[in-house]
């Protein structure tokens, strides 16, 4: 049987109760269970009554095979990106409750016009001509459920697509929109640590490709893309393990670069 808007309600509930309280689920209990997809999104998007700010924007998770392997998922799912959980280039950021332990850097597209639910999908061209600026960021991601490889993806969708803290960096060069993002390389780093190297084309293919999906997403949902939002559209490296301590930072080349120090 379907979830009952209630049932909806209390999974939310629970789920942002873990969260703030910073606890672990086994799972969600088999009554407020999601079984597909769309009630994930449902049970998903109730977390904005426990935010007095406005929607920041989406993230998409698993957007390349690395990041689809960490949460075994065999496609791409989106979450919200929470505005008290986001934070600035170069911050200090404590991990304390966080058993993913992974960093991501990522291409994040801040939208300039709404891309509102329609029948046709949008295409790409349509999605990048609603865009206003291209940030550099870092996601670090967390989950609430124990064991989240195996959560599956209406219960990991439910629990904001493992949003955690997002990093924000700098509004990169206006030449990016001459920058095949596709082949763009990047290359992140553990202090102390050798680099890792990924390119645009481990997120879809094209990060611009990414967010199309995500509008596409939304679209199907019924959920406006507003302008103002940003969206994150996964990480371009395997994703980086890191430890109280540790400071880990991304160089974009022409575009720029980020930085975030953990806390010991």
């Amino acid at each position: 049987m379907p979830l009952t808007r209630d049932q909806m309600q209390a999974a939310s509930d629970l789920l942002c109760r873990t969260w703030s309280e910073g606890g672990v689920l086994t799972a969600l209990p088999e009554a407020i269970r999601p079984a597909t997809r769309a009630e994930g999104y449902a049970i998903q998007a109730l977390i904005e009554r426990h935010t007095s700010e406005p929607l920041f924007g989406w993230k998409i998770a698993a957007t390349s095979l690395a990041g689809q392997r960490h949460i075994n998922v065999d496609g791409p799912i989106a979450g919200r990106l929470l505005a008290e959980r986001v934070i600035a280039n170069g911050a200090a950021h404590s991990l304390t409750g966080n058993r993913m332990r992974v960093a991501e850097p990522e291409l994040a597209f801040r939208m300039a016009r709404d891309q509102p639910p329609r029948a046709a999908p949008y295409t790409l061209d349509e999605v990048m001509s609603a865009v206003g600026a291209l940030h550099l960021a870092i996601e670090i991601p967390d989950s609430r459920y124990e064991n989240y490889a195996g959560a599956g993806a209406p219960q990991l969708i439910a629990d904001d697509a493992c949003a955690h803290w997002f990093l924000l960096g700098l509004e990169a060069p206006p030449a990016w929109r001459g920058i095949d993002l596709a082949a763009h390389r990047v290359t992140a780093a553990v202090a102390g640590k050798p680099p890792l190297e990924g390119s645009g084309a481990n997120v879809l293919g094209d990060p611009r490709v990414a967010l199309a999906w995500l509008a596409n997403e939304l679209s199907s949902l019924g959920i406006v893309l507003r302008a103002g939002e940003v969206v994150t559209t996964g990480t371009l490296v395997t994703p980086l393990p890191i430890a109280p301590g540790d400071r880990v930072s991304a160089d974009f080349g022409s575009l720029g670069t980020v930085t975030v120090h953990f806390t010991p």
